[in-house]
């Protein structure tokens, strides 16, 4: 039996992710395989805050806000599949591992960032994941990353 995959547009994921502007580094998240994988999107414009320093005349949305996108997905497609909207879930940064930039992420791209879990399951609050970022098919970066999840007490 087939399972539609699921999506999250804006308004979900800002339901899901503590994080908002301009930290919330991700604008939509499809094909939502359950806690196994995702797709998750990043429209890069120049009037993010970090392109004012990084780097003057030559704007290059910085490597750890890609890594960040990436766990900001991670997060959005755990907090679908555990239904965590509206729950304030929480979570943290444990380790990042095999972290490589291969190409530089400007103003105009759309960065896309395939997600797929290694470890971690409902009810677990360790998770491993790995991503690869790409702009027009071409890798940007990629990474494994361990989180810990806080999820709410149910009742509380």
């Amino acid at each position: 039996m087939s399972q539609e995959k699921l999506r999250a547009d804006i308004q979900m994921i800002q339901r899901i992710l503590p994080h908002r502007y301009p930290f919330l580094l991700v604008d939509k998240v499809e094909e939502i395989d359950g806690t196994s994988s995702a797709v998750g999107y990043k429209n890069v414009t120049m009037n993010e805050p970090h392109f004012q320093g990084h780097f003057p005349g030559t704007p290059i949305m910085p490597g750890v806000t890609i890594v960040e996108a990436m766990a900001q997905t991670a997060g959005v497609m755990v907090g679908v599949a555990l239904e965590q909207m509206d729950k304030e879930m929480l979570i943290y940064f444990m380790s990042i591992d095999k972290c490589k930039f291969r190409r530089k992420v400007v103003p105009g791209d759309v960065l896309r960032m395939d997600l797929k879990t290694v470890r971690g399951k409902p009810g677990g609050k360790v998770w491993r994941f790995s991503g690869v970022a790409t702009v027009e098919g071409e890798m940007a970066a990629e990474a494994e990353f361990m989180a810990m999840l806080d999820l709410p007490k149910e009742g509380a």
